[in-house]
């Protein structure tokens, strides 16, 4: 929709409800620059309830009792330990997506980040970092949750927003003050907050260093890196963003030992860290030698998708490097046990 059809469109209905020329005026200047940014014109919460379908109390109540309507729950973390999931529920979620996909897809996302971005993946993080000298990983604390109400009221204002739109818009995608890890508008809001900062560091560091970011994922490298002075410049810039480093995450590798991004090697090529080949393969070497059902059987292992799990750790592994030569005749055989098993 271009402005001129909405300006038409507006200008006559709200004539017809007797507005004045003064509040179609501030409304239409308010409006212009949204409809330019192809965002959608919301004016207050009785127009964003025509908007998502639900009504103005029910929308107040969300906001209000925010932790009613999410259902709470832990899932397992790859490297141990528990990482809690704030899930909300149907009508809930519905009211977020539509604030995803008609706001937040909208809005620009720096280019060093490649976690939430169509096009972009976790094999672009790591393939920028592939045969350097020295990497650097960061891992940010709490970084959902120190991502609060007041910052994504900023990036709703920015857009364009009203302070009363806005603050209604950041409490509708926050619990507990901060980005609740399970909500679908949780990943886009953090990018689009993070995008400054992204720039600020890639400043700071470039050419000599190549930064990207995967979510809470920060990793650097080049010829060489000074872990302390380079962490200390990272930590001074995100200190107004009310965010920390994880210093226990913290972790500078050289091409003499194994250079890991998020669960990738990064020193020659990109391939699967050596502790995980040789699990996969030894798994492999217990299947061929027992067959599926008695490797499970020895294992305790009695979950069903067991054989899908491992064959997507292969494809990841061949995802990662196509020409494994090891991983294609892992992915063969395990085809022809699936096969065998429906």
């Amino acid at each position: 929709m271009t402005f001129s059809s909405y300006e038409k469109r507006f200008t006559d209905l709200a004539k017809k409800r007797n507005y004045s020329s003064e509040v179609i005026t501030k409304c239409l200047s308010y409006a212009e620059p949204l409809i330019r940014k192809k965002v959608p014109v919301i004016y207050n919460i009785a127009h964003f309830s025509s908007h998502v379908g639900y009504t103005v109390k029910y929308i107040k109540r969300a906001i209000k009792h925010t932790d009613y309507f999410y259902r709470h729950y832990e899932i397992s973390k790859k490297n141990g330990g528990k990482r809690k999931i704030s899930e909300p529920l149907p009508s809930l979620q519905e009211i977020q997506n539509f604030i995803l996909t008609k706001i937040l897809y909208k809005q620009k996302v720096s280019r060093y980040s490649k976690a939430y971005v169509p096009g972009r993946s976790i094999l672009m993080h790591a393939k920028y970092h592939v045969n350097n000298h020295t990497v650097l990983t960061i891992d940010l604390k709490d970084f959902f949750s120190s991502i609060r109400t007041h910052h994504i009221e900023a990036i709703f204002k920015e857009i364009g927003y009203s302070q009363i739109v806005s603050n209604m818009l950041a409490k509708i995608c926050t619990l507990n003050g901060g980005l609740p890890q399970g909500a679908s508008t949780s990943p886009a809001l953090s990018n689009i907050f993070f995008s400054k900062i992204d720039e600020l560091i890639a400043k700071e560091v470039r050419p000599e260093i190549n930064y990207t970011r995967y979510a809470d994922d920060l990793a650097f490298s080049g010829e060489t890196i000074d872990k302390e002075v380079l962490v200390a410049k990272v930590q001074s810039i995100l200190e107004p963003y009310e965010l920390k480093i994880n210093a226990s995450k913290t972790k500078l590798m050289t091409q003499h030992q194994q250079q890991i991004i998020t669960g990738i090697v990064v020193n020659k090529k990109l391939q699967l860290p050596s502790k995980d080949r040789r699990k996969i393969r030894q798994e492999l070497y217990y299947i061929k030698k027992y067959n599926m059902a008695s490797h499970m059987s020895k294992k305790n292992i009695h979950n069903k998708k067991y054989a899908a799990r491992l064959l997507g750790k292969i494809n990841f592994a061949l995802l990662l490097n196509p020409k494994d030569k090891e991983f294609i005749e892992y992915k063969k055989v395990m085809h022809e046990i699936i096969q065998h098993t429906i």
